[in-house]
């Protein structure tokens, strides 16, 4: 119900207004129709003309046009430049010129017949008049200011104000600006005064006839469904029956100075002006901080500075300070300061002058920033960068070394060789990822009862220790293997050396080892962890039944078992790493099954064709992470 009321009010205050600027229009086409002799039709297009000189509406121009009409009383007058005199007293207001202007007398008037006061309906002219006389006052007034008339009820009561007149600069909670506040009821469009101390303020003015001042007061409205709070300064002067209400907001303000204060804070940086024709100086809080200076001292001059700079960052300084000073150029420079307190602080100044007609600097503003944790962290970015280069450097001449010592300590063989009864195919390629060398090995020697060894082995890790470690394996197993050791025996004997060579850390690796006896072509193998054997048989793949043997190096309790295989001519069997069938994140059983089934493809063909095919489809070194080893035999 309440908002169908307001609504019909303000329909209603719409048509009364329409009506009165018709009869306000219709009133000084009179007039001009009894100055100058025109028709209606011209005295209507003079009108429109007049309005869009001055920039007014319509009613507007109108209304002036009346008032200049009218001669003021002497007395009248006096009286309200005594009345506007109390209004004069507010900061918010300097009227007095606006109302001290000479007003035509009778004599100068041709149209003093055309009077509205001659007439009936007087009073309501001489208030539209009023009214038009108070709008083009409020219009000439900085800030926010409107002219409030007390709406009484039927005992006299105030039930509400209306807004008469409003300055330009005139902005509410709700973002209304000047005119479109002109018309609005205080508590349709500001429901939540009723009752404050404002409202009780403003009938305390209008019944005193005394300034009321109020405390900053806090207006909460609901804007696009958003509680916002803003606080107001207030002061109501009564004035002919009315309130010439001026308000100051204050959140804004402070909303602002706290924003700056925290983006200074944040940021480290304050500002800083310097007024060269009074010689003064003027820093905010930040800057203060920065400097470690005690606000009481006051802004630092330009000679106190060099005090606090250390001597090897004067030169460049002066040379900054010249720039700005001397030729009014902007500077960006970095400098050191100590504080009071001893603390090193780098200081970023970025400042430029205001010159005048002869292009001397008047004015210095600029920022101060506080750029130490930048510096520090640079610093720490340049050594970090310089230790990683080092590092780089240290890593590729290890693993050239470690390359260099992989080669003579196991050469590739340039073509396929053949060790008792065997044909054997070798390819090996190491991981590109990285600077270090795996620990992937093999060996294809003949020993000397005609039979044949096969190594395959796979130390963990990389680099210059897993290199060592292999050379060691490497060498012990062919050693004992020439003795005529059992591969059993030389597997568990690998493991103790395993065990007790890891001083500073655990050392672990895989090998697979096989014997064959050609006169018998009998294949004894034995395995340490390792993947098993490939055997490739009338066009056909499948890996043998692993004996027991875990890794090298994980228990003192290993122990290891053989199996024996017959080789009948044209079989083949693929020794290899885990190199070859392990990638990240995928299951070791879909590499075991992807080899088989290129070993079974590919049955047809050599050795080489069968090891080129396996690399080939391996992913690009650039992404393995392992080396690859594998050894290709052929039976006779």
């Amino acid at each position: 119900m309440a908002k169908v009321v307001a609504r019909l009010r303000s329909e209603l205050a719409r048509v009364q207004a329409g009506v009165a600027d018709g009869a306000a229009i219709e009133q000084a086409k009179g007039v001009l129709m009894a100055l100058d002799g025109l028709s209606p039709e011209a005295a209507g297009d003079e009108l429109a003309s007049r309005a869009r000189a001055d920039g007014l509406p319509l009613a507007d121009e109108a209304r002036r046009i009346l008032d200049r009409m009218v001669r003021q009383p002497p007395a009248q007058a006096s009286g309200t430049n005594r009345e506007v005199s109390k209004l004069s007293t507010s900061s918010y207001f300097s009227s007095t010129r606006y109302l001290s202007k000479p007003v035509p007398s009778a004599a100068s008037s041709p149209a003093e017949a055309l009077r509205p006061h001659a007439r009936p309906g007087a009073r309501r002219t001489r208030g539209r008049r009023a009214l038009t006389r108070q709008q083009e006052l409020v219009q000439r007034l900085p800030g926010s200011v409107v002219v409030l008339t007390p709406l009484r009820g039927s005992a006299g009561e105030i039930e509400d104000y209306r807004i008469d007149s409003a300055s330009p600069g005139a902005l509410d909670i709700a973002g209304r600006t000047g005119k479109d506040l002109i018309g609005l009821h205080v508590l349709e469009a500001y429901p939540m005064v009723l009752g404050t101390d404002l409202w009780e303020g403003y009938g305390r003015a209008l019944e005193s006839g005394e300034v009321w001042v109020g405390e900053p007061f806090e207006y909460e409205e609901v804007v696009s469904g958003i509680p916002r709070l803003s606080r107001f300064h207030i002061q109501a002067q009564p004035w002919r029956g009315r309130l010439v209400v001026s308000w100051v907001r204050l959140d804004a303000g402070e909303r602002e100075e706290r924003r700056l204060a925290v983006m200074q804070r944040l940021g480290n940086l304050g500002w800083a002006d310097w007024d060269l024709t009074t010689d003064t100086i003027t820093w905010s809080e930040q800057v203060y901080t920065i400097f470690g200076r005690d606000r009481r001292n006051g802004p630092m001059t330009l000679e106190e500075l060099p005090r606090h700079v250390p001597a090897e960052d004067l030169p460049a300084l002066g040379h900054s300070v010249e720039r700005l000073l001397g030729d009014g150029r902007p500077i960006d420079h970095s400098f050191r300061i100590t504080t009071p307190a001893g603390l090193i602080r780098h200081v970023r100044i970025v400042a430029e002058a205001d010159c005048d007609a002869e292009g001397t600097p008047v004015e210095v503003h600029g920022f101060f920033q506080d750029v130490t944790e930048t510096k520090e962290f640079e610093r720490e970015l340049l050594e970090r960068r310089i230790a990683a280069i080092m590092q780089e450097s240290q890593l590729k001449a290890e693993r050239d070394l470690a390359g260099r010592l992989r080669h003579a300590l196991l050469p590739l063989p340039r073509q396929s060789v053949n060790v008792g009864g065997l044909h054997v195919e070798i390819a090996y390629e190491p991981a590109q990822q990285g600077l270090n060398v795996g620990g992937d090995w093999y060996s294809a020697i003949e020993l000397l009862d005609n039979s044949a060894l096969l190594v395959v082995g796979d130390v963990a890790g990389h680099g210059m220790a897993s290199v060592g470690m292999m050379a060691q394996l490497r060498f012990t197993a062919k050693g004992m293997a020439v003795t005529g050791t059992p591969l059993t025996h030389i597997l568990a004997r690998l493991n103790v050396l395993l065990l007790h060579s890891g001083e500073d850390h655990v050392s672990t690796a895989t090998v697979i080892m096989a014997r064959y006896q050609p006169k018998a072509r009998r294949l004894t193998w034995a395995r340490a962890g390792h993947c098993p054997p490939l055997l490739i048989r009338q066009g056909e793949a499948h890996y043998l039944d692993s004996p027991d043997g875990i890794l090298l190096g994980a228990s003192h309790e290993a122990r290891y078992a053989e199996a024996t295989l017959l080789l009948d001519r044209g079989d083949q069997l693929l020794l290899y790493t885990d190199g070859v069938v392990e990638e990240p994140g995928e299951d070791i059983q879909v590499g075991l099954n992807r080899l088989a089934d290129m070993a079974a493809a590919a049955h047809a063909a050599d050795g080489r064709v069968l090891l080129d095919t396996v690399l080939a489809a391996l992913p690009d070194r650039s992404r393995r992470r392992d080396d690859v080893c594998l050894v290709h035999i052929t039976a006779h």
